[in-house]
């Protein structure tokens, strides 16, 4: 049975964790400015530079199923170099890729080494600090996470601007290299690894959420609505560059105020969490999205659609996102109290399938802001129709048991 984690003095410092942890989700949100460069100069439409966003996503989902499991067993250190190198590598490989294709599969890639820094951190987190520094310490590091991707745009319009799309893997690959040398040198193993995979126990524990009504609704629903706002992301350079008529410089502008509703959301939810029910939260949170996404599918239809009034709604939309967040994550983790590490991983899992889903969907068509909006609310409504149905089903659940009793 492994030891309740403890402070250490071979700890990973704070600042190189939240830099192994950014280095995930930066990759994905750096790119989104390049887009309508990549697409010019590979000589391919939207969506096929649109799929380096999907297959990044992708990516990161089968990433948080594997690594977890394998530095349990085979030790945190080397499942993070290895990681980090594989990160580095598919930097490289993207910022020499010929084709689209080569582009595409060369951000599989980095994000399965990218992956691993998004699993590890935290777990490194966990392993080396009690409780309370643990809780400190992970606030610390989601922050970061909120703060990172939505400055990550702003600086990918400089980089496209001083030296066109390839400008990003080049910014990229040296920080995958420099935070591999880093944690080479300065991070130690944290866990204590077993030695032995099982990957049937996991299979099992997997198979038995799976089989989960209300894991399944939670799953899907709180995927819905923490990951829709990756179809506007995708689509977000072509809606402002090219259909408003806008500079590209205003793209990382707009992007990077958008993810801000994402920290307030969360802000909103940790003070009302005190005081409101988190099935409550989680329904009103994700009315809110619904709200935005139907006022920004009636503006593009008649026409009145303008980047003020894309950013505002945007903005209000990932605040509701943000609100339902933390709330699904906590429900997802209450479902089976026997399988809490399964439940995260596999909710991982979900989240960033239904995004590579809905980065998918908004490639087709010739009117990005009218695939996007079509997306987001449809993704919005399931995701409404899931919640609901899960917090019904919990709710029948909780009094069939007390009658139980």
């Amino acid at each position: 049975m492994r030891a309740s984690p403890s402070p250490s003095a071979g700890a990973p410092p704070l600042w190189l964790l939240v830099l192994i942890t950014l280095s995930g989700t930066l990759a994905m949100h750096m790119f989104v400015p390049a887009l309508p460069d990549a697409a010019r100069a590979l000589g391919v439409g939207p969506a096929a530079v649109q799929a380096t966003i999907s297959i990044y996503i992708v990516g990161l989902a089968l990433g948080q199923l594997i690594y977890g499991p394998l530095s349990d067993a085979l030790g945190r250190r080397p499942l993070l170099l290895g990681g980090l190198a594989l990160y580095a590598a598919g930097s490289i490989a993207a910022m020499l890729a010929p084709t689209a294709p080569a582009l595409i599969a060369a951000r599989f890639i980095q994000a399965l080494g990218g992956c691993a820094g998004l699993a590890l951190g935290r777990a490194m987190v966990r392993d080396t600090n009690g409780p309370v520094e643990a809780v400190r310490a992970l606030a610390l590091l989601n922050l970061m996470m909120m703060v990172g991707p939505g400055m990550a745009p702003l600086a990918g319009s400089g980089l496209v601007a001083l030296g066109g799309w390839r400008a990003v893997f080049v910014a990229l690959a040296l920080a995958g290299v420099a935070t591999l040398l880093l944690s080479w040198r300065k991070v130690p193993e944290t866990g204590t690894p077993t030695g032995r995979v099982s990957p049937g126990r996991l299979a099992r524990a997997y198979a038995a959420l799976l089989r989960s009504p209300t894991f399944l609704a939670y799953a899907v629903g709180g995927g819905c609505a923490t990951t829709a706002v990756y179809a506007f992301i995708a689509a977000a350079p072509f809606i402002i560059t090219e259909q408003l008529g806008h500079p590209l410089r205003d793209v990382g502008i707009a992007l990077g105020v958008v993810m801000v509703g994402m920290a307030i959301g969360n802000a909103l939810t940790r003070r009302l969490a005190l005081s409101m029910r988190l099935g409550r939260l989680l329904v009103w949170g994700n009315a809110v999205s619904v709200a935005c996404a139907l006022v920004f599918l009636a503006l593009e239809l008649l026409g009145y659609l303008t980047l003020e009034a894309t950013v505002g709604l945007m903005l209000l939309f990932v605040l509701g996102a943000g609100m339902a967040s933390p709330a699904a994550l906590s429900k997802v983790l209450t479902v089976d109290a026997r399988q809490v590490g399964a439940a995260a991983g596999l909710y991982g899992f979900a989240q960033m399938a239904l995004g590579a889903l809905f980065t998918l969907l908004v490639g087709w068509g010739s009117n990005p802001a009218l695939a996007s909006s079509c997306v987001l609310l449809g993704a919005a409504l399931v995701g409404q129709g899931c919640l609901q149905f899960a917090l019904r089903r919990e709710k029948r659940v909780r009094g069939e048991r007390a009658r139980g009793e």
